[in-house]
């Protein structure tokens, strides 16, 4: 696998840029790409840079900022010093953002230009340099006098331990405020050379990058691991929506991905499935299940030709896959793989690669980790998902009490989360403890579960499941513009008579939500076990919040 003394970045790095010097390392899509030679050239002088800022090892230094190459160079080279690196979420708001600098003592930020008006009612007083990170151009600092330069050579001698703190991950959590993980470099790269057991990665492999690099799944596995192969990357210069994605696949042809699910089930319902509705013929095809298997195949080939044509791993993680968009991957033929972990396990357990999946589950544990179910139901074999191993996090920062609850004393991880195994050693996962409601007879209801029903109805978008006064409680966002573009088309008449009348078709739109929200209890309490049938429905008129991987902040709605 790998024959370092240390699995420190100071050791990695030389030896990847040496090996691999010639080869394409990182870029924005259809711009000239940095060598991995170019690569280590920059690294060294980032390390000047910091030097110049008096960075010492050990001190705190944040990067808030979009995906490019730049991120991955200046979080090289500070990991290389020994630094500690606070990568933050794009999408973290000044009062989240001023939590994170404040709580980790940060002494310097690098910014992208997109985000730095984060930066404008926040108290920072104590932050000693701001970088732009686009240019290396200092926007506050101690010493004036600081410039970058692209030919300074550094001068101290830098050996990181492996097993110290080395980068402090603030999640935004589904369940209220952020906690502090600390990883060592230990766990980041041995959880990359764990997810290379998952998916072999080749030299020249191509990858697309479109999740938040400062999330760990995509720093681990989208940024170390192709790093330490000798594959390229790609960045997007602009959001990930469709009309920037399409186009750059067609560009990059990306051979690997890495995605949330939501990203793959709104193709689904809102291209796929509304050109299999849009003709009667089709329709027809897709009530039949092998008629239908045959649809989707069609729709795959497509669909593979607008990722660029050679994509051979899709992989998706962060939250689980609902079933009928992944019954649709599966007869579509689509290179889809899933992998399932925690920012404290930096992150990977557990993972398929696209040549054997399951429907609904995970995968085998990676190599080199324990991973069990503590203390498992004595009939279904379910529990509690518990990880021993070099990729599991040293603790929450300053918060010893939040590590005691997790942590056990012989270093079992303690995830949260619920799972069995089949007899294959194949993972599947339930849903989270902390979610898992206790009917009136001690039952499991597994809100998710629920909640997969309700999202596969149409017009649905997304919704959540909570247990209010002993009551099932669903909520349920609709899609009311597809509803108001439906109207028009249908009443033409009524169309032509409300021309300029929105609020008719507004109070349409409203009688059609309420029929709806009836049918669509009635269709979810059809279809699960009666305690889990929804007592109550209300109609969410506002998108849910979310986290970086696209996950509700359920707290927010209890």
């Amino acid at each position: 696998m790998h024959t370092y003394n240390q699995l420190t970045f100071s050791e990695i790095i030389p030896d990847v840029v040496n090996k691999f010097a010639n080869n394409k390392a990182l870029g924005f899509v259809g711009e000239e790409y940095i060598t991995y030679a170019g690569m280590g050239d920059n690294i060294h002088s980032v390390i000047a840079f910091a030097e110049a800022m008096d960075i010492k090892p050990g001190d705190r230094v944040v990067i808030i900022s979009q995906n490019m190459p730049n991120w991955g160079i200046t979080y090289f080279a500070l990991q290389c010093m020994g630094v500690v690196t606070v990568p933050v979420l794009p999408d973290f708001n000044e009062y989240e953002l001023q939590n994170v600098l404040q709580h980790s003592e940060a002494k310097a930020i690098f910014i992208s230009e997109s985000l730095e008006y984060k930066l404008e009612s926040i108290q920072k007083d104590f932050v000693k340099y701001i970088i732009r990170i686009d240019n290396f151009k200092i926007l506050k600092g101690e010493h004036q006098s600081v410039i970058f330069n692209k030919d300074a050579k550094y001068n101290g001698k830098y050996e990181p331990d492996e097993n110290n703190l080395a980068v402090l991950l603030y999640t935004s959590g589904t369940t209220g405020d952020s906690k502090g993980v600390m990883l060592s470099q230990k766990n980041v790269i041995s959880n990359a050379y764990q997810s290379d057991g998952v998916q072999e990665i080749l030299e020249h492999d191509k990858f697309l990058s479109v999740l938040p690099l400062s999330h760990t799944y995509e720093n681990t596995i989208g940024l170390i691991l192709p790093i330490l192969k000798g594959a390229n990357i790609s960045y997007l210069r602009k959001p990930p929506t469709a009309s920037v994605l399409v186009p750059a696949m067609k560009t990059v042809k990306p051979d690997l991905m890495l995605t949330v699910p939501m990203i793959i089930e709104k193709v689904y319902k809102n291209s796929i499935l509304p050109e299999i509705q849009k003709k009667s013929i089709t329709r027809f095809l897709h009530k039949y299940k092998h008629t239908r298997k045959l649809l989707y195949r069609l729709a795959g080939k497509k669909l593979y030709q607008t990722f660029g044509g050679n994509l051979k791993f899709f992989g998706i993680g962060g939250a689980k896959l609902d079933a009928t968009v992944e019954q649709f991957l599966r007869d579509a033929k689509f290179p889809y793989a899933i992998g399932y972990g925690l920012t404290e396990t930096a992150p990977l357990l557990a993972g398929s690669n696209p040549s054997e999946t399951k429907l609904q589950a995970i995968g085998r544990k990676v190599i080199s980790c324990e991973v069990k179910i503590n203390n498992p139901d004595p009939v279904t074999g379910e529990g509690e998902i518990w990880a021993k191993g070099s990729n599991i996090m040293l603790g929450y920062y300053m918060n010893e009490e939040r590590t005691k609850e997790v942590l056990t004393p012989d270093g079992w991880f303690k995830t949260g989360d619920l799972g069995v195994f089949d007899k294959q050693g194949w993972l599947s996962h339930k849903g989270r403890l902390k979610n898992m409601i206790v009917g009136a007879n001690g039952e499991n209801i597994y809100p998710e579960e629920i909640e997969s029903v309700i999202n596969n109805f149409r017009h649905v978008i997304e919704s959540i499941v909570v247990e209010k006064k002993g009551k099932l409680v669903a909520m349920v966002h609709f899609n009311r513009e597809e509803m108001e573009q439906k109207i028009r088309e249908l009443t033409t008449e009524f169309a032509h008579k409300v021309d300029g009348k929105i609020e008719e078709v507004t109070h349409k739109v409203d009688a059609v939500v309420d029929e709806l929200a009836n049918e669509l209890q009635q269709y979810v309490n059809s279809r699960v076990n009666k305690f889990s049938r929804i007592q109550l429905l209300v109609v969410h008129t506002d998108p849910f919040q979310k986290t970086a991987t696209k996950k509700i902040k359920r707290y927010l709605y209890f």
